[in-house]
């Protein structure tokens, strides 16, 4: 490695390997459905068919983060924001990968409180 200026006032050292990582990042999402085998979910960042990655659900449905893989991801539409440019939307297809027992009856237990509260919606909004 050979050693090169900087101006963050400290040392960095040029990786002449090319060694390989991973980063991760926190991308904001609306959870659209859900399965026992995925989820499809809504964001305004591309996601690349194939990679893996955590999905951590919505805290009122349990605090549960699950390996999936990236099905696909495509534009769905746009929004117009105040600045006068527009935000694309993506909707992707996620596939739970590798899951513990204790992860697939967590996971059941997340599907089971949604069917609780889609059936109390279903029955206020015929009451």
């Amino acid at each position: 490695m050979s050693q090169y200026p900087t101006q963050r006032g400290a040392r960095r050292f040029l990786v002449a390997d090319r060694l390989g990582g991973r980063a991760s990042a926190t991308l904001e999402i609306r959870l659209v459905d859900l399965s026992l085998s995925g989820a499809r979910i809504e964001h305004d960042t591309p996601l690349r068919a194939g990679s893996v990655c955590f999905f951590e659900f919505p805290p009122a449905l349990g605090s549960l983060v699950l390996p999936v893989r990236v099905v696909h991801s495509t534009v769905v539409g746009s929004e117009g924001r105040a600045e006068g440019d527009s935000l694309v939307r993506y909707q992707s297809g996620l596939r739970f990968v590798d899951l513990t027992p204790d992860q697939q009856v967590a996971l059941a237990a997340v599907l089971g409180r949604l069917t609780s509260m889609s059936d109390l919606e279903d029955r206020q909004q015929t009451s």
